[in-house]
């Protein structure tokens, strides 16, 4: 009895003890998760506020629209079950011509560079016209073609694209892009201004089809039309280089509702590209840029 006696006061603090750690380790979970939750909250208003996460408008209500979104009826299914095939016979060169002709071609391609500088010179629209007829050329899924290409010369249309883009584009350098994102480019020194959506004799605007509307307004199914349509630009961009014309392969973030309101366009076409096309203004200048050497982009298994 004197044992228990003894071993009473003990038991009763080790339970007490107990008693007070179930008590007071929720709170500290609780207050942890708060913390956590605060803190992770923070965190996500700092990274909204630096431009991360972010998605482009344009691009965040492009998803893949299938007849299981919409009414069934409102879809259609091509009736073209045999197209008919006709022969291909592609002139074929000497193995020396190829060579040759891969050469010159390639000595054409690397002059290609970005010009931000860009003259008023006028363009033939004609020149225009057969550089957008080849880069009509392109392979599309399931040959759809969906693409629109918007040439815009009118002085006014031109300004008022200016206006929206700069207006979308300092947000972006200020907010939406990162610091990183922001530094980059200061290195080849592009900022918020667009001078050239004034100056160039041409804006082409490259609208992506993400479906086809039917002259019965019935849709067609448009595959990978964003693929489809960036192979039509890079045609676009050698067919430039090929006439002597520059561009600048511009991207207008979180403009394109914007820009397919002003050019009345429908709301299946989603802007992918914009190009101010024209010649080289006599002062223009570029980044003292080197391309990677063959070893560095191509693999021969």
């Amino acid at each position: 009895m004197a044992f228990l006696s003894v071993l009473t006061p003990v038991l009763v603090a080790v339970l007490c003890g107990l008693v007070a750690l179930l008590f007071i380790y929720p709170r500290k979970t609780v207050t942890a998760s708060r913390e956590q939750t605060e803190g992770g909250s923070k965190a996500e208003s700092k990274r909204a506020s630096n431009g991360r996460p972010w998605v482009d408008q344009d691009l965040e209500d492009d998803t893949e629209v299938t007849a299981k979104d919409e009414e069934e009826d409102d879809w259609v299914d091509s009736n073209e079950e045999n197209i008919p095939h006709v022969p291909y016979s592609p002139l074929r060169y000497p193995v020396e011509k190829m060579l040759e002709r891969s050469q010159e071609f390639y000595a054409l391609m690397n002059q290609r560079r970005t010009v931000r500088f860009i003259s008023p010179e006028p363009v033939p629209r004609d020149v225009i016209d057969n550089v957008i007829r080849t880069a009509g050329t392109a392979p599309s899924g399931a040959h759809t073609e969906p693409w629109t290409f918007v040439v815009i010369s009118d002085p006014e249309t031109k300004h008022q694209i200016r206006l929206i883009v700069e207006e979308e584009e300092e947000v972006n350098y200020r907010q939406r892009m990162g610091d990183k994102w922001v530094r980059d480019l200061a290195k080849i020194r592009t900022n918020w201004i667009k001078e050239y959506l004034d100056v160039a004799p041409y804006l082409i605007l490259i609208f992506k089809q993400t479906y086809g509307i039917l002259p019965n307004g019935k849709k067609k199914t448009h595959y990978y039309n964003e693929i489809s349509v960036s192979i039509s630009c890079g045609i676009l961009l050698a067919a430039l280089q090929n006439v002597g014309l520059v561009t600048v392969t511009s991207t207008p973030l979180n403009c394109g509702p914007q820009l397919r309101l002003l050019l009345k366009r429908p709301a299946n076409e989603k802007l992918l590209m914009l190009l101010p096309v024209g010649y080289p203004s006599s002062d223009a200048m570029v980044p003292d840029f080197r391309r990677k050497p063959l070893e560095d982009i191509v693999l021969h298994i």
